[in-house]
């Protein structure tokens, strides 16, 4: 997740283990330490960009290397503290600040090497958006008002709060993958694996993304709390073969080397953008939840298949995105585009917005 929501969480987790009188040095210790997993951000290479997708949210983020990190964060702030607190309280502020850090992530949909060193697979429950105000913002107030009015149960309804939110999130996640599970049905499709990622911002809009025997099929599903499913019926790409992504590339070499990994960062979930065999995209996300438009790409060059696949990220949000996705937020009739985005082409199209059927909370259940 962000650093803020990293670092508050970090804050109330320290502080909900701490002295009526250390309320205040444990939430700046465990607010500090819990954000340094992402120190491994500066792990990147200017000749191999994938160097940092390979190790971001890797070795720093497992709950094995926790102790460790925080034997070192101790350290560092051992000579800001040492009047106050014992180097062992201090250490334990910090391991508590960084504990919940790896776990937070392995919430979103990015996927966080959890379990390193026993594993290197990718834990994404998907349960959590990256952003999202409505964790962030409550845990705030509970730890500013931990922190000066020098309660302690304060801290401790925040990490309650935290844990309710997650596990309401896990609920909203099983709700648009059953939605999604309707719609294929009803499309006739049989379905091979699939997946509900939580749009930005929020934890009742979801990418879905499920798989058919040739291709990948993107629809955007929001699921309110009190309301039904909407559907907002995307777009669908083919799966590309094996054949298709390797054509040209030699095992063992950079390019060979920089499509695989870039298939096991992406979950398998790799596409060729717009038909182009040497332009890969990671169909995870997009900046509009039902589109098939990429947020980052690799492009490979089959003629220099010793040389580095280079990396792109899109970050535009113009107009015709933010009005999109405004109208799904507000969970507002997929028949009824906003008129600036009429012909929105890569997104969509009045008739692809349309209801194919509408799915009530009882069919869900």
């Amino acid at each position: 997740m962000d650093p803020l929501s990293h670092a508050v969480t970090g804050a109330l987790v320290a502080q909900s283990a701490a002295h009526r009188a250390d309320l205040g040095r444990a939430a700046l210790i465990g607010g500090l330490a819990g954000m340094s997993p992402d120190l491994d951000a500066f792990i990147r290479s200017e000749t191999n960009p994938l160097l940092y997708l390979e190790f971001h949210r890797h070795f720093t983020h497992s709950l094995a290397f926790a102790p460790v990190l925080a034997l070192l964060c101790a350290v560092v702030a051992w000579p800001l503290f040492r009047r106050g607190l014992s180097f062992a309280r201090i250490w334990l502020f910090a391991f508590l600040g960084i504990l919940p850090h790896g776990l937070l992530d392995a919430c979103t949909s990015y996927g966080t090497v959890l379990w390193w060193p026993f594993s290197d697979t990718r834990v994404a429950w998907s349960n959590v958006a990256i952003i999202d105000p409505l964790y962030t913002l409550p845990l705030i107030v509970f730890c500013l008002v931990s922190w000066w009015r020098q309660r302690r149960s304060a801290a401790v309804w925040g990490v309650a709060w935290a844990v309710v939110y997650l596990l309401l999130g896990v609920i909203q996640r099983e709700r648009a993958e059953a939605t999604a599970a309707l719609l294929a049905e009803d499309r006739g499709h049989t379905v091979l694996r699939l997946e509900a990622k939580p749009a930005v911002f929020s934890n009742f809009l979801f990418r879905t993304i499920y798989e058919t025997e040739n291709h990948y099929h993107v629809d955007a599903v929001r699921v309110g709390w009190f309301s039904r499913a909407v559907v907002y019926p995307g777009q669908q790409v083919p799966i590309p073969d094996e054949a298709v992504l390797f054509a040209g590339l030699e095992p063992g070499l950079d390019a060979y080397r920089g499509v695989e990994r870039f298939r096991i960062f992406s979950h398998g979930l790799v596409y060729l953008v717009d038909g182009d065999p040497d332009v890969l995209g990671d169909l995870r996300y997009s900046r509009i939840p039902n589109s098939i438009r990429p947020l980052w790409t690799i492009t490979v060059d089959r003629d220099r298949p010793d040389a580095h696949v280079d990396y792109t990220m899109y970050r535009e949000i113009d107009d015709t995105m933010m009005a999109l996705f405004r109208h799904m937020m507000l969970g507002r009739d997929p028949a009824a585009l906003p008129e600036e985005t009429s012909g929105a082409g890569e997104f969509g199209n009045a008739e692809g917005f349309a209801f194919e059927r509408e799915i009530s909370v009882d069919e869900e259940q």
